[in-house]
Parts: C-alpha cells; sequence; structure tokens
C-alpha cells in the first residue's frame, strides 16, 4: 500500500486532483442545467401568455374552455419533456463526475489484489 511519505503526498495529491475535477464537472453539470431551466422557463412564460391572450379573445366560453384545455395539455407535455432533459442532463454530469475516481478505485483494487 502506501510505503513512504513521499507515496502518502502522492496519494493525498491524486485524492486531491480527482475531487477538483470532480467538483468542476459538477458545476459544469449544474451550469448547463441552469441555462436549460431558464430557457424552459422564458418558454413557458411565452406560451402562458399566448394562451391567455388566446383565452381572452375566445368568441364564446367553449372555445376559451378548449383553448386552456390545449395550453394544460402543451404545458404539461412540455413540463415532462423537460424533467426528463433535466434528469439526462444531471446523469450526464454524475457520470462525469465519479470518472475522475474510477482510476483512483481501479488502482486501488489492483494494490489491494496484489497483496
Amino acid at each position: 500500500m502506501i510505503k513512504s511519505f513521499e507515496d502518502f503526498q502522492i496519494v493525498g495529491k491524486d485524492n486531491f486532483d480527482a475531487s477538483v475535477a470532480s467538483v468542476t464537472a459538477m458545476t459544469k453539470g449544474f451550469q448547463t442545467m441552469a441555462a436549460e431551466m431558464a430557457d424552459y422557463s422564458r418558454k413557458a412564460l411565452e406560451e402562458s401568455t399566448k394562451a391567455v391572450e388566446t383565452v381572452m379573445a375566445a368568441k364564446s366560453v367553449d372555445k376559451a374552455v378548449e383553448a386552456q384545455q390545449t395550453f394544460a395539455k402543451q404545458a404539461y407535455e412540455g413540463y415532462l419533456g423537460e424533467m426528463n432533459k433535466l434528469g439526462e442532463i444531471y446523469l450526464n454530469a454524475a457520470k462525469e463526475a465519479y470518472k475522475p475516481f474510477e482510476a483512483q478505485l481501479a488502482q486501488f483494487n489492483g494494490k489491494v489484489a496484489g497483496k
């Protein structure tokens, strides 16, 4: 395992470097998620505004209800799609954050197995 103080320092440095790389990957993932959520919020607000205008311009109650139902369906489907997209972004960020530790884990397992 660790045979000297230099080995201990190397392990510490490797752990620190892996941690920094991992945090950097997660930060990039969170930035991507924030940008995606801001874009979705902007689109949702625009669609809501259009829906209100359509409902207010309806010539009858039936047309107003129909417009509102159409909007609700589209908003729900858009929300589900956005949540799936955010889930994928988070999953990719988590995978990228784990990558720096994979090599260390393999190296550690090799040392333990090779005792």
